[in-house]
């Protein structure tokens, strides 16, 4: 039987993976990650938007402990506002 390689939902050429509320954007393979946490959200329409959203840069090296792995913080009210913080944090164009 042939293997199936998996491909990533991407933003701006990044994996994006999300689980519930989380979304993890970035490689796991660079030095660190954007945690992506969605607090809330309303409704636009039939839609669930995202209205506000916690943000958590993290380095991917798992010898360091839990409370120094988190680098930065952040808090935004949109999705897209978070992505956008996301991407000049990871320093991507």
């Amino acid at each position: 039987m042939a293997e199936t390689k998996k491909t990533f939902f991407t933003y701006k050429g990044v994996p994006l993976v999300r689980k519930g509320n989380t979304i993890y954007f970035g490689n796991m393979y660079d030095d660190y990650v954007v945690m992506i946490e969605i607090l809330g959200t309303e409704k636009q329409g039939e839609l669930d938007v995202a209205n506000k959203v916690r943000l958590r840069k993290m380095a991917t090296d798992i010898t360091l402990p839990p409370n120094e792995q988190i680098v930065k913080k952040a808090e935004k009210s949109s999705l897209y506002e978070a992505l956008d913080m996301a991407c000049a944090w990871l320093k991507i164009s």
